[in-house]
């Protein structure tokens, strides 16, 4: 049976959306993003939208929501699986393009998660404290898998928040899965750790020179949003914050995040591999394949 959604994943600067796109255009598909912040409207340049790369293939989940605004796993689900309905619903094929392992790796589960609400007394109970503090605080009560989940202190303590709901209701612990996902082919663009360097120290700085990313996120503090509620996006909203708000130099502020991005894509290959250890198969792919020999690959995979 062809897979019913194909998912295409991998490092961040590894060429995923034109991959995706090519491979929408040759079977009849539709993308649904499973970037975590491709989400948000007028976070372009540093989320590396690339929205001329879609042309006329019509993509779900970018833009859905505003700078400032803290869209989470619940939301992504909901909104990941109507998209994903509505495709099929049209004959077509959902193809699943991002680097964010966690929503990829919880649609592919068919994860159910409860709506966790904001609990303001327990915010305002940790509202003082350091990252520190608050990574020591969520390690007691679970296992860290997720590194994103301490990389600012609002991420830390959304975190806390929704572990303490979980022990208060224990029930609901862990979510539900479906017992029968759609069926899903993934697609790994497999990229070298030295290739895989030299395109995002080439890509950041070009969007730091030539595509104005520094402006986009002035324009974005000037519109209104906090500084805190950009540095939580992390990676470039963050370090290019604390640039403008006179916390970093700006050779600072590139050696840091030129650095952070790098970790960022080291940690995104550990979680692949943890879900081919978790039992998923991702057929890796070279990420310099011709767009045409690519989408070749893939439905000589789609129909074997």
């Amino acid at each position: 049976m062809n897979p019913a959604t194909i998912i295409i994943t991998g490092p961040t600067a590894s060429g995923k959306t034109s991959r995706a796109v090519a491979l929408a255009r040759r079977i009849g598909g539709e993308i649904i993003s499973a970037d975590s912040r491709q989400i948000y409207r007028g976070m372009d340049i540093g989320t590396g939208k690339d929205i001329g790369e879609y042309g006329d293939v019509p993509v779900h989940l970018v833009d859905i929501a505003p700078a400032g605004y803290k869209y989470n796993l619940f939301e992504y689900l909901r909104d990941a699986n109507a998209a994903e309905a509505d495709i099929l619903s049209r004959g077509l094929t959902p193809i699943v393009c991002g680097g964010t392992g966690l929503y990829v790796e919880s649609m592919l589960k068919g994860l159910r998660l409860p709506q966790v609400p904001p609990d303001e007394q327990l915010r305002r109970q940790l509202s003082g404290k350091s990252l520190e503090e608050l990574t020591e605080i969520l390690s007691a009560m679970k296992t860290l898998h997720n590194v994103t989940d301490v990389d600012t202190p609002q991420r830390a303590i959304r975190a806390i928040e929704i572990q303490r709901w979980y022990e208060q209701h224990p029930e609901a612990r862990g979510g539900e899965c479906d017992p029968q996902p759609a069926r899903s082919l993934i697609i790994g663009v497999d990229i070298d750790r030295e290739a895989r360097r030299r395109r995002i120290e080439s890509r950041l700085r070009h969007r730091i020179d030539h595509e104005g990313m520094i402006e986009e996120v002035k324009g974005l503090l000037d519109s209104g949003i906090a500084p805190d509620d950009l540095i939580y996006y992390g990676l470039e909203y963050k370090f290019v914050t604390l640039y403008l708000t006179g916390s970093l130099s700006r050779e600072e502020m590139y050696a840091q995040l030129l650095i952070a991005i790098h970790q960022f894509a080291k940690r995104q290959m550990t979680w692949f591999r943890g879900m081919e250890r978790r039992g998923f198969t991702i057929h890796w792919l070279p990420y310099d394949l011709g767009a045409d020999e690519f989408t070749d690959r893939v439905v000589s995979l789609i129909h074997p």
